[in-house]
């Protein structure tokens, strides 16, 4: 099992549309790629910034090639949607992590 693990840290003002549109676009539409099985949608709790709020999508695969397929074919796309609608008003750190048990 893989994860490709994204944490986003965001603009409070910002937190009500971006989360709409987590749950309603971005999430199923990176799944419905065929490159990842399924995601998770988590908010971190501790330690929080004044002024932002972070949160962490992960998706999983059981294939190191259909996570390469997704970053090749796909991400450039999907990571310009978020540029696109909310400009510099987030940062996101990516990580690929393996599940050993």
């Amino acid at each position: 099992m893989y994860i490709y693990n994204v944490t986003i840290k965001i603009d409070i003002d910002i937190e009500q549309e971006w989360l709409t549109w987590m749950q309603e676009e971005h999430l199923k539409e990176v799944v419905a790629t065929g490159m990842f099985d399924s995601y998770s949608f988590l908010e971190l709790i501790e330690p929080t910034e004044e002024g932002s709020k972070t949160f962490i999508a992960q998706y999983f695969t059981d294939s190191i090639d259909r996570y390469e397929a997704y970053i090749e074919a796909f991400a450039p796309m999907l990571r310009q949607k978020g540029m696109d609608k909310f400009g510099d008003r987030f940062i996101a750190f990516r990580t690929i992590l393996k599940k050993h048990i």
